[in-house]
This record gives C-alpha cells, sequence and structure tokens, in this order.
C-alpha cells in the first residue's frame, strides 16, 4: 500500500495549485460535522478543553436537518466534489441519519472516510461504510479498559466494545483502510507500543500518533509534552518493530512551533478542502470550525453551491491572511507551505528541472 498521509496529496489536483483565476474553484475535499452531541467526554477534546478557542462558539445540540443534509449532499454531487470526511463537532455515527447520507454520497461518486470514536461502529452504518467507505479511522488513546475509562469519562467496558467493533468491522470491509488514531498525552505516553500491538493484532492497517494540544501557544504545548517527549521516542521506536507489509505507523508526534506561525499570507489549502458545521456554517478548516474567526458562512436559508460560488465567499478566501488570523495548530500547514513555494516559482525558469 502507497502512503495514505502526505502533504504531497495536494498536487493530484494541479489545478488547485497553480496560482488562483477569477472565481473559486469547487472544493476537493468537504469535512462535515453532521452532529455537536458526544456518547464520550473526552478530556482533552479540542471542542471542549477551555484553553483551546477551537469550539467556542459551538452547541451540544446542533445537527444538520434530515432536508438540508440531502441538499448539501446533492451539491456536492453537481458540484464533483471528490471525498467527505465525517467527523466532530460531536460524534458522527450517531447523527440519525448517517447511514442514508453514506449511500446517497457514495452513489453519486463521491470517496468517504470517516473519523469516530468506534462506540457506534455497528448495525447498519457499519454495513454502509464497509461497503463504501475508503477509510475509517477510529480514535482510541489507551491500551486498556480502566485508562480508557478515565481519559473518556465512560465506562471501562466501553474500550472492549470498541474492540470488539473494530473487529468485526474488519471482517465486514474488504476494501477500507482502517486504521487507529491515538493521541499521546502524559497519561498515556507510556502505553504507545502495547495499543499499537493490539491495533496490530485486530487487523487494522496502521496507526497515526499525534500530539495532544493543550494550548493555542506552542510554548505551553511544548512545556506540557517535555517531560514525556523522550518517552514517547522510545515508545515508537519499539513500536516500529511492529510494521510489515500491512501495518504501519505513522508518526505525527512532533514540536509544536512550526504548526503556529505562518510565514505566508494566503491560504491555499482553503480551495482544496473546507468544513460544514452542524449548525449549517461553513468554516474555513477544522482548526477553526465554531468560531467566530474561521467562519465563511451560513447555509440555513442558502443552498452550499449557491454560497461557495458568491462573490462574498470568494472575497473572504482571496482576502485571507493566515499570519494574523491562524496564529494557532494548524492541520494544513505543511501543505500550505508546498503550495506557497509552488505557487511562486518564476514560470520560465520552472522549466529548467
Amino acid at each position: 500500500m502507497g502512503s495514505v498521509y502526505s502533504p504531497l496529496k495536494v498536487f493530484t489536483f494541479p489545478e488547485h495549485a497553480v496560482s488562483p483565476a477569477h472565481g473559486l474553484r469547487s472544493p476537493v475535499h468537504v469535512r462535515i460535522k453532521p452532529v455537536n452531541a458526544c456518547n464520550e467526554r473526552c478530556w482533552y477534546c479540542a471542542y471542549r478543553l477551555d484553553e483551546l478557542s477551537l469550539g467556542s462558539d459551538m452547541h451540544l445540540r446542533d445537527t444538520i436537518p434530515h432536508e438540508k443534509m440531502l441538499e448539501i449532499v446533492d451539491d456536492l454531487i453537481a458540484m464533483n466534489v471528490k471525498a467527505v470526511t465525517f467527523s466532530g463537532g460531536g460524534e458522527p455515527l450517531i447523527y440519525a441519519h448517517i447511514t442514508e447520507t453514506v449511500q446517497r454520497l457514495a452513489a453519486g461518486g463521491i470517496k468517504i472516510g470517516m473519523l469516530t470514536n468506534g462506540v457506534a461502529l455497528k448495525g447498519e452504518a457499519a454495513a454502509a461504510l464497509a461497503a463504501h467507505a475508503t477509510w475509517v479511522r477510529v480514535s482510541i488513546d489507551a491500551a486498556e479498559g480502566e485508562a480508557y475509562a478515565r481519559s473518556r469519562r465512560v465506562p471501562a467496558a466501553f474500550f472492549d466494545q470498541v474492540l470488539e467493533n473494530v473487529r468485526q468491522f474488519v471482517g465486514l470491509s474488504r476494501e477500507a483502510t482502517i486504521g487507529f488514531s491515538f493521541i499521546v498525552n502524559q497519561d498515556n505516553a507510556t502505553a504507545v507500543r502495547a495499543f499499537c500491538e493490539l491495533a496490530k493484532d485486530l487487523g487494522t492497517h496502521h496507526v497515526k500518533l499525534s500530539a495532544c494540544v493543550v494550548s493555542n501557544d506552542a510554548i505551553e504545548n511544548n512545556r506540557y509534552h517535555e517531560p514525556i517527549a523522550g518517552i514517547v521516542r522510545e515508545e515508537i521506536a519499539a513500536a516500529r518493530a511492529l510494521e510489515s507489509d500491512s501495518f504501519h505507523i505513522l508518526d505525527h508526534y512532533h514540536a509544536m512551533p512550526e504548526r503556529f506561525e505562518r510565514p505566508y499570507r494566503a491560504c491555499p489549502m482553503l480551495e482544496y478542502l473546507t468544513v460544514i458545521g452542524a449548525d449549517c456554517t461553513v468554516y474555513t478548516c477544522q482548526d477553526k470550525a465554531y468560531t467566530a474567526s474561521g467562519t465563511l458562512g451560513s447555509l440555513k436559508d442558502r443552498r452550499f453551491r449557491d454560497f461557495w460560488n458568491s462573490p462574498e465567499n470568494e472575497a473572504l478566501i482571496r482576502g485571507w491572511n493566515a499570519s494574523e488570523a491562524c496564529r494557532h495548530h494548524c492541520v494544513a500547514h505543511a501543505k500550505n507551505l508546498l503550495l506557497t513555494e509552488f505557487r511562486s516559482l518564476e514560470p520560465d525558469h520552472a522549466l529548467f528541472v
């Protein structure tokens, strides 16, 4: 299997990579947060941690109405959007219409990804994902039930239920890439290798290891990780011994400063990926969802395709100043660096490869 995580994916769509022309291109990828309610209460959840600005305007009762979701799906198909990822907000698999939504997107030729805690990865929803999803990634940040219960504030029995759901899903799905997300923090730093071994035994394809973000300030984040960084590196090195042709460790555990500073003004990724929240609001990205500073516009009284192609949306995206508006963690930073450098090439000199 080739690489599934790489900033170079942006060059799969060269028409988006070049400097923008008049009028917005349709996004390649849309992240939909269908519901803000969740069946777990993780202490480090970026949408519920007071120290982070992410989610400051989020209302837990918000959910995309059924008819609005069908309208959005039809617009994405008409706009030739390539992929949709379902994520939180809350837990997307508890959205009442998730099975129908997945099936409708798949029938329209759109690829599907799912970020889930795995508690509800069963029944019709699991069958729909097994049939249609390109990938499913389950967030589980502990290697045993009691630690899981402490970090997610749920009964310890949830841990075994999630593992069983994943085991069953691996058996159902012959095509989807199935992985785990493991958010490394001070409580689980010594469990990295043990969890990776568990993930491999379940038949999943990878574990993505990321650093827990506890603040909007890079120095604060690094200070939090300093006591465990060495331990985590040893755990990751030990986990590498588990890798094979069918199982990989994706090491995204890194220091924070380079993810908080923007040496560029424009954000090219705004045209590649956008976010639709459970409040029927379009946001610039997942790092600014449910915030006033990340708001592009509302879909409550407007179709997505009409909003996206509107002069006001184009003006917002073209006038975006990431160096001022995005002084926080940014998942798109590596991609923006590549795109910014690519767009700065002198055309005549670019011929001398």
